[in-house]
């Protein structure tokens, strides 16, 4: 049985960090690409970031770029997202997906090619 288990969110001040991570288990992560996404209320799930197996390419939201570093750690078959000089519209459900890839320096941009979904962590930004 796959599980992705997010954890770290929280309610922080706007400037503030945290870092995200997800727990994968049931499945071989040097198989699997991941992403983070999120969704906001009232609005639709978008992709943050994503990296690829060997963690060499990385994706970003352009309107996170310098704000937000995703990695892995495959000795703990763990990803994480680093999130860094919140904004209060950085509030949302903050998800984990994985994608299983076929190469290890890709990853995919897309919502439907990932196979399986954290259930999502909570995170608000206040002002």
């Amino acid at each position: 049985q796959v599980q992705l288990v997010e954890s770290g969110g929280g309610l922080v001040q706007a400037g503030g960090s945290l870092r995200l991570s997800c727990a994968a288990s049931g499945l071989t992560f040097s198989n699997y690409a991941m992403g983070w996404f999120r969704q906001a209320p009232g609005k639709e799930r978008e992709l943050v970031a994503a990296t690829s197996i060997n963690g060499r390419n990385t994706y970003y939201a352009d309107s996170l770029k310098g704000r937000f570093t995703i990695s892995r750690d495959s000795a703990k078959n763990t990803v994480y997202l680093q999130m860094n000089s919140l904004k209060p519209e950085d509030t949302a459900v903050y998800y984990c997906a994985a994608d299983l890839q076929s190469y290890s320096n890709t990853y995919s941009a897309r919502q439907h090619d990932y196979d399986y979904w954290g259930q999502g962590t909570q995170v608000t930004v206040s002002s």
